[in-house]
């Protein structure tokens, strides 16, 4: 009976730590609205870069230590091209932490890079959804619509993404000759 016993309390215990919730992600609206000032100000692409890159220590803030580590894995597994491991890595971290935008943000990379673009934007959508200004997913839902090759939607989300951060390299869709260059009147 105690044998029992202890496997039943050891199986809640493992039942509860996998159904812990994660806590709500840290507020960091204002230091990104913050950032977005600022780049918007930059004077030099070298200036705009470090203001990015303070973004992505922002965004990249996750709820508490487990899903950081499920976040920094997945990263670690695209950086490395194993790409169905990071994919693993940001299912269990949606999973565990439902409104943490970059969950999402980055698991669409991972199928943008498998050039799944319609898995891309469904979860570009919903980190947008959670994250309204998160540059990195307004950019990433530009370049998934130019993958299926939706033209106008793609230039709308590029433009809405380049109005938050001018200094995007992506801008260079729209230059001309880029792909995403308007089309010209015919005269």
């Amino acid at each position: 009976m105690k044998q029992t016993l202890a496997i039943f309390s050891v199986a809640l215990t493992v039942s509860h730590g996998a159904t812990a919730e994660c806590p709500a992600a840290p507020d960091n609206l204002a230091g990104i609205d913050r950032l977005i000032d600022q780049v918007q100000n930059a004077t030099s692409e070298g200036e705009a870069r470090r203001i990015s890159g303070q973004m992505w220590q922002l965004w990249t803030d996750a709820p508490d230590a487990r899903s950081q580590t499920l976040l920094d894995r997945g990263m670690s597994l695209r950086e490395a091209w194993d790409l169905a491991g990071a994919l693993v890595e940001f299912d269990a971290l949606i999973t565990y932490c439902p409104d943490y935008a970059e969950g999402y943000n980055q698991r669409a990379f991972v199928n943008y890079l498998r050039q799944d673009y319609g898995a891309a934007l469904i979860d570009l959508d919903r980190a947008i959804a959670l994250s309204p200004n998160h540059v990195a997913a307004l950019s990433g839902r530009a370049l998934s619509l130019l993958g299926l090759k939706r033209l106008d939607e793609a230039r709308e989300a590029l433009n809405g993404a380049l109005e938050l951060n001018p200094w995007l390299l992506e801008r260079a869709l729209l230059a001309p000759g880029g792909l995403l260059d308007p089309p010209g009147e015919d005269i």
